[in-house]
């Protein structure tokens, strides 16, 4: 990525006219525009997995058709799959990775363990970069950081040429021990930045400054493979923005549940592997935030997926390490659970004649048999069509008609191999999905040890809502909570993310009252180094905050919980032991209190709040909804009973604040459709938003 980066402008909303935010999902691209007056502006095309920036620049141009002006475009946010999918499918650039002798194989040997320790056929993972070009090194340090062998000029400029032979995409370094010493990593990289000063180069310790050979390794190697494919899509991105006549900052999702400026993601890339879900996220937590909801549930379902993340105490819950497919990632990432129940998962008959859902996915093309573009295999979405819950006639985003027929014939077929008819077939798919959902909502939940009673359901996607109100029965959810727009949640979320930028760095040392200040002086100077750099972005200091955090084990464990500390001071840090005790027991049921504590790796995040307008409220109404707000009558299947119904039909977009929908009914907008079930209400609020309620 070349130019000087773009500086967020930070004097308040005096000025400012739209912010925007475009996220690529599986199957749609969403689009959402706030002003300063809080109007809003949606858009929802199809994704287009081939040339992903091309749907962002349809979703941009159908703004701009509502009356969004690009040159009054103030900011500009995009969630992008960029990077996931070059890593699922294989779509990394080719790496030279340069290690200590010796340690050639660390990507083969990985972690030592079997994925499926009984699987005698498995097949071998594959290796992030081919044997072949992977170069030893001669250089060593010890484990405290001794210079064992050192690396000459010699070596260097051997190493080098023999990099350079082989013409490389990009060049990954990792050597021994580098998070305590990176003298040699930094060495070898300044002298291949010389002689090859277009191809990008990553080094281990600057990308996870952490222990575990394996994990450094494969993550100094994603980032280089990534670098080259996310850098030349962020130019591009930038240059179809600037054409578009929007000159503003872009700002790139991150794993973290935060943003970065599109200047430097490209050098970063591997933090961008997992930040279409955490948009979601951003977006429920800043949601449950305007109502004083700090324990949340946020579930995004869309059209391939499902992702869950449960929220306890108004932050995003963030793990240090994320895995994807047979590969792990040293970077922050939101704790999230995914299930393949997506609005366009495949419901198919296994061997043993029972129904499944998933994880296969009719995705963005052809899509369900009921959209009509050459599906034929029946999905959730195709069930709801068929029990009607999901309206034929109803009018859906991007002008999308659905087709009976086609998801009748398609579920049918599926009902065939179960000898059951179209109905019954599809109240199984909707139940199936339901179960599944059920059991991840659970996963983050009761196997955690937490009542979900205690917890707001936050459920958004294009078929969130659909499933609410089962999930709010089946689950024993405390409420539910549907956004305005929630198939466009995840765009919104990206307008209530902030920057955010992490460090961290393996100590390894038993935790003592000697060592505090020696932590505490990595907490001070690390603060010092991220909110400078937020500064430099244009973040006033007024609005950056610091989390602190540590990695912790007893003595002799293998495996670390990480604890807050707060304020990361000595102060802080004195109570850190008695935290992770506490901690340690409520998580594994025993802790020993005379057993030594031993501070892994130390953590740190700075937090840059943007500043962002709020949407304007709706039009308050009585208890009743206004008689313009029922659009007719849908005879509908709701799931569980026997038969189909009269149900009514709402227009949510008529809906006005105070408005009590009582079950069973249907909620339909653009962007997704609501199910109230019978002994349920629906109760619309001044932000717009839908409370899912037991009525009895």
């Amino acid at each position: 990525m070349t130019g000087p980066p773009a500086r967020i402008r930070q004097t308040g909303l005096a000025g400012l006219r739209w912010i925007v935010a475009v996220d690529t999902g599986g199957t749609y691209t969403d689009g959402v525009a706030v002003s300063t007056e809080g109007l809003i502006k949606v858009a929802k095309v199809p994704s287009t997995p081939a040339d992903p920036g091309l749907a962002f620049e349809r979703a941009v141009h159908e703004l701009a058709a509502a009356g969004v002006v690009p040159g009054d475009i103030r900011m500009l946010f995009h969630g992008t799959t960029i990077a996931t999918n070059a890593l699922l499918t294989g779509g990394l650039a080719r790496v030279v990775l340069a290690t200590t002798d010796g340690f050639r194989d660390v990507l083969s040997y990985r972690n030592g363990t079997r994925p499926a320790v009984y699987d005698l056929e498995q097949p071998r993972p594959r290796e992030l970069v081919p044997r072949r070009d992977r170069i030893e090194v001669a250089e060593r340090l010890s484990g405290r950081g001794e210079v064992l062998t050192p690396l000459t000029e010699q070596e260097t400029e051997r190493v080098v040429a023999e990099i350079a032979a082989r013409r490389p995409a990009a060049v990954a370094v990792s050597f021994l021990f580098s998070y305590i010493d990176s003298r040699h990593e930094d060495a070898l990289a300044e002298a291949v930045v010389k002689r090859l000063p277009d191809v990008p180069v990553t080094v281990s310790s600057a990308v996870a400054r952490e222990f575990r050979e394996y994990p450094r390794t494969a993550t100094a190697a994603l980032n280089a493979g990534l670098r080259p494919v996310v850098g030349t899509f962020l130019a591009r991105l930038r240059s179809r923005a600037a054409r578009l006549g929007a000159d503003a900052p872009l700002l790139i999702m991150q794993s973290n549940g935060g943003c970065l400026p599109a200047e430097r993601a490209d050098a970063e890339a591997h933090r961008l592997v997992l930040s279409g879900p955490a948009a979601g996220v951003a977006g429920a937590v800043a949601l449950g935030g305007s109502y004083g909801l700090r324990r949340l549930m946020s579930l995004d379902m869309g059209g391939t997926s499902l992702d869950v993340c449960l929220v306890s105490d108004g932050v995003p819950p963030v793990t240090p390490t994320q895995q994807v497919g047979d590969d792990p990632i040293l970077c922050p990432s939101v704790d999230i659970v995914t299930a393949g129940a997506g609005g366009g998962s495949i419901a198919w008959v296994d061997r043993a004649g029972r129904l499944r859902i998933g994880p296969q996915s009719a995705g963005a093309s052809p899509g369900p048999a009921a959209f009509g573009q050459g599906g034929d295999r029946s999905t959730v979405t195709d069930a709801h069509v068929v029990a009607g819950t999901l309206p034929a006639d109803a009018p859906l985003a991007g002008g999308l008609t659905l087709d009976t027929g086609a998801a009748r014939r398609a579920v049918a077929e599926t009902g065939g191999q179960l000898g059951l008819g179209a109905e019954d077939t599809a109240d199984g798919i909707v139940q199936v999905a339901v179960a599944q959902m059920t059991a991840a909502l659970r996963s983050v939940s009761v196997e955690r040890g937490i009542d979900p009673r205690d917890y707001t359901l936050v459920a958004f996607g294009g078929a969130g809502p659909l499933h609410a109100g089962l999930l709010l029965r089946e689950a024993g959810l405390g409420g539910v909570l549907v956004p305005r727009y929630p198939g466009l949640f995840a765009a919104a979320g990206l307008v209530s993310a902030d920057l955010r930028i992490d460090e961290s760095s393996t100590v390894l040392r038993v935790l003592e009252p000697g060592l505090l200040p020696e932590l505490a002086g990595w907490y001070r100077q690390a603060a010092a180094r991220l909110t400078g750099q937020l500064r430099r972005d244009g973040i006033l200091a007024s609005r950056i905050r610091v989390l602190a955090s540590a990695d912790c084990r007893f003595v002799g464990q293998g495996y670390e919980l990480n604890i807050g500390v707060a304020p990361a001071t000595r102060r802080g840090l004195a109570a850190l032991a008695a935290r992770f005790r506490a901690r340690h027991l409520q998580t594994y049921g025993h802790s020993d209190p005379a057993q030594q504590v031993e501070v892994v790796t130390l953590r740190l995040a700075a937090v840059g709040a943007l500043p962002r307008p709020e949407p304007a409220a709706v039009p308050p109404g009585g208890a009743a909804p206004p008689a313009t707000a029922q659009t007719g009558w849908v005879q509908a299947r709701m799931p569980g009973e026997r038969a189909p119904r009269t149900v009514p039909l709402y227009d949510r977009d008529r809906l006005l604040a105070g408005n009590r929908v009582p079950g069973p009914a249907i909620v339909h907008q653009l962007d997704a459709t609501t199910l109230v079930l019978a002994d349920q209400r629906a109760r619309i609020d001044a932000q717009g938003s839908l409370w899912l309620e037991e009525s009895r």
